[in-house]
Formats: structure tokens, C-alpha cells, sequence
């Protein structure tokens, strides 16, 4: 039933795929490994997803480069040289570039073209999907690999259309750039994205007003640049890091501390805490002590612990007291990387403003209004994130059985089934999707290529079986979110309001998206679900 007989019109595939991400590009390489007619759409005009729309200045990923890769093609691991531990956008960006090229994707990839819709039709078990200009294609398959922090979200302050200068959300930042030189700058937000931001531009700018609602713990970024013996050291390790990422909490080649907080002493415990400090990594909270995760005491003697980190590099009491987070524990909350951000509120064109304590009112002629006063600007920049991992899904009207729509559905419950499929919408699959590490707590390609490479094998096992159909049942469904549920309701993470438990989003269901039980006991379960022939999925 998967085989497209020759007559069929040229826009009727086997499989299509939205977003021409990391995993996009890898699902792609693997249905058309099997043989199967696929079409990839992107809205952009080139790969990349993440690293082609957030070109904001300072974009920087938090992964060591050396794990943050593919590992399908060992001469693509042997060819390809990273500059320096945590690459730029534009390094990334031409990494995934070269891979398209590398393996004729691009052959198979519509670009310009975003999807509108999907609809399943019951009677043929196929999925119609139809781009925002209106062409429709005909597929058995869909696999959503649109991106878990893709839709961006534009407070809707009073004004915008009043404000005399320029406008940008980090998420869709203009390729030719903006030059600040002297600018009066605003940047709203604080969060990863906001930090990146600030300390790249504020030397360049003539004055910069940051408007902070949540202040954010940061682990110092140590960035070494990488030369011919760091890449020979990778290209022997790689067999060893491939197999390591995918057992780690997650998904990095380095895990949770051995012996227990509680069980060291005091000098012991701060011992590790400097040292991990030192690496400069996210191993300081995702490679330090799992308690951080789950034990409140603990985790606020940890905390303690970096805010007078954090507090030292401020010269001003005051401003120091607004950029130490007291009101959430360290890691409980999305821990970015840093480059001397803290020492940007030293300079004498850099204003920090508190939103609490200023509610922003509206968006004037020329800048921006608080309760207090109004702050002159020519530039105004959204670091205001993303509706996380549910936002690029329901921007789509995607409808599956009997017409069910899943904004609808996830407006009262988000649900999935490992975060790879949903119950009520048959043949669609999806990746970074909720209840899943890659929502949130994993290195991005680790996760993504251990989805792909799963859904890739369930399509097979379904072809070979002559099935038409791949569907986890609702029982399956509900026995997932369950187990998501009670993992999460263990750790702290979901007391603290962020946009991991939706509470950036008005109206959104508060839930932890990202399942916190770990890559390496995700990845067992996926396993094991795949070596019992699909328990609980009906292939038919």
C-alpha cells in the first residue's frame, strides 16, 4: 500500500516532512534510505531551522560542538572541523549547510513554502497537507520536525504600530543585520536568548535599557578555540561519545556527580562545585549533583552557592540585588551560558529596569512606557521566547480523526505518546514534541536523532507488516502521561513558573513539557517499545 504507483501526480509522496532542522534534515536522509518517495517543506529559504531564524548578534549554542553533531555518516565525522567549543549561529548554520550538500538533501526540500494544515482523511488513510499559498500534497506519512522553540511570542504591549524605530523578536532576526552604533537600544527580556543578546551588544550600542521580569542564574562560558590536535582527540573519541550522550541524564558526555550532596562533606562539596564551575559548561547543572533536581534543601545550598558567584561581578548593590534570582532554586529554571554578562551592568550606558517593580504600559512614537516614566529608544528588541514545545504544532491546523483538531485538544490537555506520536491522529509523527527529553532536558541532536531513528524504524515495521496505519492507543497514551506526570511531580521544576511548565503562554495548561526522567532511561523505554513489536500502537 506505501508503494506510489508511477501515474500518481508529482505531489503525492510516501512521507512528508515540515522544518528543515536538525531533525528534519536527518529524517529525511533516513525514509529516503528506505526508499520511500519524501518532500520536505521549509519555510525559510534554506536548512538550518534554530540556527537559520535566530541570527540575533551573540547567538551562540551551549552544547560542546563535539557532541552537538550527527553521528550517521562516520566520513562526515572525520571531514568536518569545529572552531572552538561552543560555535556561533553562523558555524552551525554552515555545518548543516554542508550536510544538505553533502547528501544531495536538498534535492527533496520545497523551500519558501510554510504549512498551513494537515488534515487525515479516513477513508483513504492519508493525510492532506496544504501550504499558506495554497498547494496541496497527498502523503501516507507526516513527520512534524517544526521545533520546540519555533513560534515566537510578542507580548502584546499597546503601540507597536506607533513606535517610530525599528522593531525585531530574536527568533526572526533580518539577515543582513542592524547596526546599533550609537543606538538608544531596548531588549525585553532576560532568559537565554535575552543574555546573549545584551552582552554582545551593549559595548556597540550608545545606550542600552534592559527590561528584566524574571532574573536568571548563568554558568560563565570558557570557549576554547579548537585546533588540529583537539580534532584528532574528537575523531578517535567518537565511537565512545556516540555511545556516551545516549545514556547520560542528558544527553552530553558528562552525567550527574557519583556520590550523593549529603554524603560529602562540607569542604568536599565545595570542592566540586568550583571545579564544576570552572569547566564553564552546563555541567554545572546538568553534570553536577541530581539533587539540585529534587532535594529543596540541597538545592538551595547550591544556590546560595552561585549567587554569590554571580553577586561578586556587580559593582552596584542595588542593581546586584535585581540580577540575583531569590524568588526560584538554580537549575529549576532553563540555565543559560555566559560571557561576561553580569559585567555589562558596570558600564555607563547600560540601565537595568524591573518590570515588576515598572509595569510596562505601552510602546510609544519613540520608545517605551512604564508606570514610571517613558524610555526614550530607537530600536526595540523582543528577547521574549517562545511558545514552547507546543506552539510550532498548533500554528498548524493539524486534524485527525473525525475532524479532531489538536489546538483544540492540547488547549485542554497536552497528551502525546513519548512525545513521537498522538493518539486520534493516525501516521503523524513529530519530534521535539511534549513528553520528551528533547523538549527541554537533552542535547538537542542527541535526542533528535534517537527520535528520528525510531520513528524511522517503526515506518519500516509498518511497511513490512503491509500495515496502513501507526497509532498508539489512548490507553497507551494515557499510561505515558501518567508516568510523565508522577516523574515530574518528584523534582522541583514544576513549582517554578517558566516557560517549561507553559507558564509563559496565557491560557496554557500548566504541565512540565519535557519529560525529566532522563535520555538514557527515555531511550530504554523507546526500546523496549520497539522490541516488543509496538506494544501499545495499532499497526494496521
Amino acid at each position: 500500500m506505501f508503494d506510489t504507483p508511477p501515474e500518481a501526480p508529482s505531489k503525492t509522496y510516501d512521507a512528508v516532512i515540515v522544518g528543515a532542522g536538525i531533525s528534519g534534515l536527518y529524517q529525511l536522509y533516513r525514509l529516503r534510505e528506505q526508499g520511500l518517495r519524501v518532500r520536505l517543506f521549509e519555510a525559510g529559504n534554506s536548512v538550518g531551522g534554530t540556527w537559520y531564524w535566530n541570527r540575533y548578534p551573540g547567538a551562540r549554542v551551549d552544547s560542546q560542538s563535539y557532541i552537538y553533531q550527527y553521528w550517521f555518516s562516520d566520513e562526515l565525522l572525520q571531514e568536518w572541523t569545529w572552531s572552538e567549543r561552543f560555535p556561533a549561529q553562523a558555524e552551525v548554520e554552515r555545518y548543516l549547510n554542508h550536510v544538505a550538500d553533502r547528501f544531495s538533501l536538498r534535492d527533496d526540500i520545497q523551500f519558501n513554502t510554510r504549512i498551513r494544515s494537515a488534515h487525515y482523511d479516513e477513508t483513504r488513510g492519508r493525510w492532506t497537507v496544504t501550504s499558506e499559498s495554497g498547494e496541496s500534497f497527498d502523503s501516507q506519512f507526516v513527520v512534524m520536525c517544526v521545533g520546540g522553540l519555533s513560534a515566537p511570542i510578542v507580548p502584546p504591549f499597546r503601540g507597536h504600530e506607533n513606535f517610530k524605530g525599528q522593531i525585531f523578536h530574536t527568533g526572526r532576526w533580518p539577515k543582513e543585520g542592524v547596526d546599533f552604533a550609537g543606538k538608544r537600544v531596548g531588549v525585553i527580556g532576560t532568559g537565554a536568548t535575552g543574555i546573549q543578546v545584551i552582552q554582545t551588544i551593549a559595548p556597540t550600542v550608545g545606550h542600552l535599557t534592559v527590561f528584566q521580569r524574571t532574573p536568571n542564574y548563568a554558568i560563565p562560558m570558557r570557549n576554547p578555540k579548537y585546533g588540529a590536535e583537539d580534532h584528532s582527540d574528537f575523531r578517535q573519541r567518537y565511537p565512545a561519545l556516540k555511545a556516551r550522550v545516549q545514556s547520560t541524564f542528558a544527553g552530553f558526555d558528562y552525567d550527574f556527580h557519583g556520590k550523593p550532596y549529603r554524603e560529602m562533606a562540607p569542604e568536599e562539596r565545595n570542592r566540586v562545585l568550583e571545579e564544576l564551575w570552572a569547566d564553564g559548561s552546563l555541567s554545572m547543572w546538568i553534570g553536577g549533583f541530581s539533587e539540585v533536581f529534587t532535594d529543596a534543601e540541597v538545592n538551595e545550598e547550591i544556590s546560595k552557592f552561585v549567587r554569590s558567584k554571580i553577586r561578586a561581578r556587580i559593582n552596584d548593590p542595588a542593581v546586584a540585588d535585581k540580577l540575583v534570582p531569590t524568588d526560584h532554586g538554580f537549575g529549576t529554571r532553563r540555565v543559560p551560558l555566559e560571557t561576561r554578562y553580569f559585567e555589562v551592568y558596570n558600564r555607563d550606558n547600560v540601565e537595568l529596569v524591573d518590570v515588576k517593580a515598572e509595569r510596562i504600559e505601552e510602546i510609544t512614537a519613540n520608545g517605551l512606557r512604564t508606570s514610571a516614566r517613558e524610555y526614550p529608544l530607537d530600536v526595540l528588541i523582543f528577547a521574549t521566547g517562545f511558545d514552547a514545545g507546543t506552539g510550532a504544532l498548533t500554528s498548524i491546523d493539524v486534524r485527525g480523526r473525525g475532524g479532531k483538531s489538536l489546538k483544540e485538544s492540547w488547549s485542554k490537555q497536552v497528551h502525546t505518546t513519548m512525545g513521537l506520536q498522538i493518539n486520534g491522529y493516525p501516521n503523524l509523527f513529530t519530534t521535539m514534541a511534549p513528553l520528551a527529553p528533547a523538549a527541554a532536558f537533552c542535547n538537542v541532536p542527541t535526542c533528535l536523532q534517537q527520535q528520528v531513528d525510531w520513528i524511522n524504524d517503526c515506518i519500516r515495521y509498518a511497511r513490512a507488516k503491509g500495515a496502513s496505519t501507526v497509532e498508539p492507543t489512548a490507553e497507551m497514551e494515557t499510561r505515558w502521561l501518567t508516568h510523565h506526570n508522577e516523574v515530574a511531580n518528584m523534582t522541583l521544576v514544576p513549582k517554578t513558573p517558566s516557560w517549561y511548565t507553559g507558564a509563559n503562554v496565557d491560557g496554557k495548561p500548566p504541565m512540565l513539557l519535557s519529560y525529566i526522567g532522563g535520555v538514557g532511561a527515555y531511550r530504554q523505554q523507546c526500546e523496549e517499545v520497539k522490541a516488543s513489536g509496538y506494544a501499545g500502537f495499532a499497526i494496521e
